[in-house]
């Protein structure tokens, strides 16, 4: 098997796992481990994936997230549940922002449903969705393309933000720890910021997995969201914080319910 070949089946094996071991990797692709090293170096050096002892993992660490490609093809029905339940938040004539993510790239397909809207996002994959869409006004924010996120981040971002203003906010995160969410990168952190400053309602939709995870950087305390959505119910330690908080949680199903955690 060719070196680019291999590779993508190592990421394929990511993608379905979330780890792999470099020995059970050796044996499957009859090679060395060594060439299993510099497999899982040259990954790594494109951020896709991070090395852990014998092996390497997709799954998000304090200053690692895994690339935009990979995310989207992870928990679909879960983000189909999720995106089903925020879609319930959004009238017909909102303006309504989306931030970055592979979780709100789902909601973004689903948003013709409650046209006419205005959209205002730096996810490149709602714009290539959303783009050409009748009584759907689409405010593509521009900046710098980051590849990994599969959006446009930065100052010019930031700036354009500064002159809109929307009805509500859905924001995705990769990280909940106690009553704090968090991000692995600076940039992604001021734009998702930014998109909570210029909105009346903020919404954070986020994978129940990604409770009791922490990351580099704060983005915001769950009480600065107006609606916390989740697939499932996360951890009992997760759920006792945020009930002795007072955080209202929506855990989404085909007739979500809400019950404050």
């Amino acid at each position: 098997m060719k070196r680019d070949d291999r590779q993508q089946a190592i990421m394929d094996l990511l993608v379905t796992d979330g780890t792999v071991e470099l020995d059970a990797l050796a044996e499957r692709f009859a090679v060395s481990r060594m060439t299993i090293h510099r497999d899982l170096d040259e990954l790594e050096g494109a951020g896709l994936l991070r090395k852990l002892r014998g092996g390497a993992t997709i799954q998000s660490g304090t200053q690692f997230e895994s690339d935009f490609r990979f995310r989207e093809r992870q928990n679909a029905s879960a983000k189909a549940t999720m995106s089903r339940a925020a879609l319930d938040l959004i009238e017909p004539g909102m303006t309504v922002m989306i931030n970055d993510g592979s979780m709100t790239a789902v909601l973004g397909q689903m948003l013709v449903q409650k046209r006419p809207l205005t959209v205002i996002t730096n996810n490149a994959a709602v714009i290539d969705t959303l783009r050409g869409e009748n009584g759907i006004t689409l405010i593509a924010l521009g900046g710098a393309y980051s590849a990994k996120y599969n959006a446009y981040l930065g100052k010019i971002t930031e700036d354009a933000l500064c002159g809109l203003r929307a009805d509500i906010a859905f924001i995705s995160t990769p990280a909940v720890m106690g009553l704090e969410t968090f991000h692995m990168e600076g940039d992604v952190v001021q734009s998702k910021r930014r998109m909570m400053d210029q909105a009346t309602a903020r919404v954070l939709v986020v994978n129940h997995s990604r409770f009791g995870q922490a990351a580099l950087y704060r983005l915001a305390g769950l009480d600065e969201f107006d609606h916390i959505i989740t697939d499932a119910a996360p951890s009992a330690e997760a759920r006792a914080a945020l009930e002795a908080a007072g955080v209202p949680l929506t855990i989404a199903s085909d007739d979500t319910q809400k019950a404050t955690a």
